[in-house]
């Protein structure tokens, strides 16, 4: 690694988290599931194959509009574990709580949770709690681990993308990193967006239905769409083009991008899928994405082509092509 000590940048989701993993982690640990680098681990179990996954919020503020880290952590592990085509089903939950949070709080956070799972069908099942002393901490942070069945034969991963194929994304961009960044302090400036959290496992269920060859799910959270078109372009030895008009951006989300200085293709999403699919089935899928809960904004945004492998171009306004990179250093620290 380049650095010698932890960096914001390191929770980023960009370049400096992707080395942090590949160097650190993935050297460690490097078993043969684990290297796929996949939202979901799929695993094989008496009986069944299972899709495990899990992840940390420490969301600042722990409020903002439309939403709250406990419906963020709810929709946050049941879409990685939907990535994988499986059928999320149980949820284990880790607080680390603060001394001094109100209880009031963490009751709006708790029914939040309950709320998200109902709607997601999952159930809560286990979990564990901890406090730590006033000061080291920022009020609770959450972490969420879900497990889900894999139907028989089914195999996605972002490895399996192949020239000719056709990306599809669930709806507008960066409506979540907007909406947090609104509330952080010494921002002068509001908007109307809300966060898109949201539990996809519905939707996903509805494209595999429609087009049951789809190569890979994934849902573009920190770092983007950027990051993730990157990340499956480099694992599939591929590259992929992006036509700009085609991604569909909230008018205040665009200003506040062009206000803060930032790329709308990195800014962060919790409730949208990006899905790539074999070109004779892309038809199929757009319509079920469409007719399912959350994405009745879907739409194709590019497609993929042999190469240069792993690299991702976008085709602007104006007919030219630049690229479209991962997000180097730290855009929105604290995002999720």
């Amino acid at each position: 690694m380049r650095a010698d000590r932890i960096l914001l940048a390191h929770g980023s989701g960009g370049t400096m988290m992707k080395e942090l993993i590949e160097e650190l982690f993935v050297a460690e640990f490097g078993d043969e599931v684990l290297l796929r680098m996949d939202d979901a681990a799929s695993l094989p179990f008496p009986g069944a194959r299972l899709a495990f996954s899990t992840d940390t919020y420490v969301v600042h503020p722990l409020f903002f509009p439309g939403g709250d880290i406990g419906r963020l952590a709810i929709c946050g592990t049941v879409n990685d574990v939907a990535t994988s085509g499986a059928t999320p089903l149980y949820i284990s939950v880790g607080f680390v709580l603060e001394e001094g949070m109100p209880v009031e709080e963490l009751k709006r956070i708790i029914v939040s949770m309950h709320d998200a799972a109902a709607e997601a069908g999952v159930r809560i099942v286990t979990g564990d709690t901890k406090v730590v002393e006033r000061g080291h901490g920022d009020g609770v942070y959450i972490n969420t681990a879900g497990v889900g069945v894999l139907p028989d034969g089914l195999d996605l991963s972002g490895s399996h993308c192949k020239a000719g194929d056709v990306v599809l994304l669930s709806g507008t961009l960066g409506d979540h990193g907007i909406a947090v960044i609104s509330t952080r302090e010494g921002l002068s400036f509001s908007t109307d967006i809300r966060t898109d959290a949201a539990p996809l496992s519905a939707l996903v269920a509805a494209v595999l239905a429609a087009a049951p060859d789809v190569r890979c799910f994934r849902d573009p959270t920190r770092g983007g769409l950027a990051s993730t078109l990157n990340e499956l372009a480099s694992a599939s030895g591929v590259s992929i083009t992006v036509e700009e008009l085609s991604v569909p951006v909230n008018d205040q989300v665009r200003g506040a991008c062009e206000m803060l200085g930032y790329d709308v293709f990195q800014v962060a999403n919790e409730g949208k899928m990006v899905a790539v699919v074999p070109a004779d089935e892309a038809e199929a899928a757009l319509g079920a994405m469409k007719a399912a809960p959350y994405g009745a904004e879907a739409v194709v945004i590019g497609t993929v082509a042999e190469g240069p492998a792993g690299k991702v171009y976008v085709r602007t306004a104006f007919g030219a092509t630049r690229i479209m990179d991962m997000l180097v250093g730290e855009q929105l620290p604290r995002i999720c």
